[in-house]
């Protein structure tokens, strides 16, 4: 039993990923200790990361592999414009949700609000565009698989 500590190998934990409620990406987190600043409140770059990792599980949700886009050298996406606004402090342990859907489908760019909720406390809100852009960084039209993706649910605009 000297490694009893080890993990048993046929046991695949994987990590949170959200899922979708019609429209709408729920990504769920824990505010840790890392996360707060010197008056034990979330540090206001952190919401900047919360919102690219619901992104980035949205986008995995949808098919859309832009590591696999950016091996092949067809581009990936990046973020062309931001804007956040404050309304309420998370403070630690609390248990936050990040709710992001599209407002707006492009042909080389997708618009998308996304939310950081204690409840349904309003913490944090970004208005977020994201360009396809090419190797060289010059923007292109998204592959259309991925626009297709975000057609689907950009159409269901039930949950926003």
């Amino acid at each position: 039993m000297a490694n009893a500590w080890l993990m048993d190998p046929s046991i695949l934990l994987a990590p949170p990923s959200g899922a979708f409620q019609g429209s709408l990406h729920l990504f769920p987190l824990r505010v840790y200790y890392e996360d707060t600043d010197l008056s034990a409140i979330v540090y206001h770059a952190n919401y900047l990361r919360w919102f690219e990792r619901a992104r980035s599980d949205m986008l995995r949700l949808l098919d859309i592999d832009q590591r696999a886009a950016a091996e092949r050298g067809e581009g990936t996406y990046a973020v062309a414009e931001l804007s956040i606004r404050y309304l309420a402090p998370a403070r630690l342990d609390d248990a936050v949700t990040i709710a992001t859907h599209t407002t707006e489908l492009g042909a080389a760019s997708v618009r998308l609000r996304q939310r950081a909720l204690r409840g349904r406390d309003l913490l944090a809100e970004a208005f977020v565009r994201v360009g396809f852009i090419s190797p060289e960084g010059r923007p292109r039209r998204q592959p259309s698989a991925w626009r297709a993706a975000f057609e689907l649910i950009h159409s269901a605009k039930d949950d926003a």
